[in-house]
């Protein structure tokens, strides 16, 4: 197929004809290994929910769950379906619905597949209440958490209402006797702030009276909360290489991305000064130079909000992205002097590239660009 040259370009190079260019996703299993034994060392006595919720924050949730068999002491998922599909996988590990049931009618699948619930609201205890008057003790009891709002207002009880919940939730006879007591936290990352010191303390005042076990820290408190690791430690984007304080501590932890998005190059062309790139001609060369074409684009959930001048990867040289993200492709500054051809590997965030770098100049966080990852991209799993 010809190229189409406009006067202005002095040159396309197009190379390669069966080159592979596939937006591809690494997942590096032994960064997970590492980014786990990281969160044990900070938080040794305390057990662990793994989050799997959003397939593992776009890693994977059977990959995951698989991989960490036996390493961890529960996983994490956000809705029933999440948790019947890993039980279907055959992962045995205990699973806790992280906002409980919806409708009554969820728990005969709920004792079925053995899941455990967080109760977070008179429906929910009521439905229990319900169930016990028509069925008595069940084979299996339900192990429940009971969560408390202490000030994220989203999810959870008034702490007035602890007591008897919890009194209600130990006399019924469906429900295990050992229930763990959680809230969360809303401002984890937020090191200067005063509200985590002070939900801390109202979960603390809450939970005075009682020996049982308790769960409060995310990602963000196990890196920097260590007074409320508790007997449970919740940890989510950490677990996948991500450093929510980032860039406060970013030298402190170690944490290793466990995932690599990368691409390559699939056009190089020389513009000149004034020229125009991408739709809406939103960027304009303030000089000679050349722009390189990844194949990556919204389509595979690079974020299309992404700001000129956030940062990629060409054959490890950070170049800034310019023009606007399209659909199946972006394009990057590769400078004037650039020897970079069709081909040549692409990095957008990972081992090299900070996603939270990324993030940032993207105006989003890294969970979102991690969970917008499309079915379209390939999924490289790497064990070393």
């Amino acid at each position: 197929m010809p190229v189409r040259r406009s006067k202005k370009i002095s040159h396309t190079v197009i190379r390669d004809a069966d080159m592979q260019a596939i937006a591809t996703a690494d997942i590096h299993l032994d960064a997970l290994d590492h980014n786990l034994a990281t969160i044990k060392r900070l938080a040794p006595n305390s057990k662990v929910v793994a989050m799997l919720k959003a397939n593992a924050y776009g890693h994977g949730a059977f990959t995951v769950a698989h991989h960490l068999n036996g390493a961890v002491d529960a996983y994490g998922v956000a809705r029933i379906d999440e948790a019947i599909a890993l039980r279907e996988a055959g992962i045995n590990t205990e699973l806790v619905l992280m906002e409980g049931f919806f409708s009554a009618d969820d728990l005969p699948l709920i004792v079925a597949h053995n899941l455990q619930i967080v109760v977070h609201s008179e429906f929910q205890l009521s439905a229990l209440e319900a169930m016990a008057a028509l069925t008595g003790q069940i084979q299996l009891p339900l192990k429940v958490w009971l969560k408390v709002d202490t000030g994220m207002n989203r999810l959870g009880i008034e702490p007035q209402q602890f007591q008897s919940f919890y009194q209600r939730l130990r006399t019924c006879p469906v429900v295990d006797r050992e229930i763990v007591v959680l809230s969360h936290l809303s401002s984890s990352d937020q090191l200067n702030s005063d509200i985590t010191p002070r939900q801390i303390a109202l979960f603390e005042r809450t939970c005075t009276d009682g020996s049982f076990p308790r769960s409060l820290a995310n990602s963000g408190a196990i890196l920097a909360w260590p007074e409320c690791h508790y007997q449970w430690v919740r940890p989510g984007v950490m677990l996948y290489g991500v450093n929510p304080l980032h860039p406060a501590n970013v030298d402190d932890v170690q944490l290793k991305p466990v995932m690599t998005l990368h691409s390559s190059l699939i056009a190089v062309k020389s513009i000149q000064e004034g020229d125009s790139v991408g739709y809406g001609a939103t960027y304009t060369a303030s000089r000679n130079t050349r722009i390189g074409v990844v194949a990556i684009g919204y389509g595979d959930g690079y974020p299309r909000h992404a700001r000129i001048g956030t940062p990629v990867l060409v054959n490890g040289v950070r170049v800034p992205l310019v023009g606007r993200v399209s659909m199946d492709m972006i394009t990057v500054d590769l400078g004037p002097e650039s020897n970079a051809q069709v081909g040549d590997y692409v990095e957008l965030w990972g081992q090299n590239l900070a996603i939270e770098d990324v993030a940032a100049d993207a105006e989003t966080i890294p969970y979102e660009l991690l969970c917008n990852i499309t079915a379209r991209v390939k999924i490289d799993v790497l064990s070393n």
